[in-house]
């Protein structure tokens, strides 16, 4: 199994647009600290891949790596769908950006599929420009990634969707509750025995989500803020980072005493830009360090 970083930004991206705080201004001075989105895309099986969550910066992070390149026939892609951990803003709008595809598949659970379809009326948008197929992404069993007829049995990645939480978008705030609104995805490759656990927006941690975290050997999770208190101390909120639905990484139920726990290799993604983790000579990255944990870098390769 091949997981290639696209991005490691909380919505808004690194820097943000309308922001100037040292985050943003930091990256605008320096551009290798740039962040694009959060997302990541797996390979599938050979010759192709699932981007998981469709960003705004879509178009650039298919640029930024050739092995999402097309090719060798004029309109050939190795994208072969999109996969949706929720409904957010920052993870569903560049599946618009996908319209010149000649067919789209998307991968949602049940809530996420409806707001995506109904609210944001995505599918009747891109009708008249692609095929969109929509299949449902399962939290009971485990599914292929790719579930093609010339994909051999046995073969190829297998995903289940671990449920995180009933955040929903504000937009569809007035939906009904269901613990499938956010989920992490786990990612299985029965050729190797590789495992991955994807989770970029984490409210709580669950019994579930341990149990999947613990059975993984490669952890990417949420790390939009470094403590609790960060929206409130840096002005960008009144609420708390648990009042924002993302568990912070340090401090009392904070996720990295949980990670340090872990065998597997462990590495946040989602950084928001008011996070000190931005500035690769912040100290917190060496105290990240002292515990085994790392932080996701946009173009990195993980092989399991």
């Amino acid at each position: 199994m091949l997981l290639q970083v696209l991005g490691t930004a909380a919505g808004g991206g690194i820097p943000q647009w309308n922001c100037a705080c040292p985050g943003c201004s930091g990256a605008r001075a320096h551009p290798g600290r740039r962040r694009r989105h959060a997302s990541l895309a797996v390979r599938a099986d050979e010759g192709r891949w699932y981007l998981v969550n469709a960003t705004p910066d879509i178009g650039d992070q298919i640029e930024a790596h050739p092995v999402l390149h097309p090719g060798p026939g004029p309109r050939q892609t190795p994208i072969a769908g999109v996969v949706l951990t929720d409904a957010e803003l920052d993870h569903t709008l560049g599946i618009g950006r996908l319209r010149e595809a000649d067919r789209l598949e998307v991968l949602a659970t049940t809530p996420v599929r409806e707001a995506v379809d109904v609210r944001l009326r995505l599918g009747a948008v891109l009708t008249p420009y692609t095929a969109l197929t929509w299949r449902e992404l399962r939290c009971r069993g485990t599914q292929p990634l790719h579930a093609g007829t010339d994909v051999p049995a046995g073969c190829g990645v297998r995903i289940s969707a671990v449920p995180v939480s009933g955040k929903r978008p504000r937009y569809a705030a007035d939906a009904p509750g269901d613990d499938a609104w956010v989920v992490a995805l786990r990612l299985y490759d029965p050729a190797t025995g590789g495992t991955a656990l994807y989770a970029p927006a984490v409210a709580a941690w669950s019994e579930a989500l341990h149990q999947a975290a613990a059975e993984a050997d490669c952890v990417i999770v949420d790390g939009t803020f470094w403590d609790d208190e960060e929206p409130r101390r840096t002005g960008i909120s009144p609420r708390t980072a648990t009042g924002m639905g993302h568990l912070p990484i340090d401090g009392p139920g904070g996720t990295a005493g949980i990670l340090a726990t872990l065998s597997a290799r462990c590495l946040y993604t989602h950084l928001n830009n008011t996070n000190p983790l931005v500035d690769p000579a912040a100290p917190q990255h060496k105290r990240l360090a002292r515990l085994g944990l790392e932080v996701a870098e946009d173009g990195m390769v993980i092989e399991l």
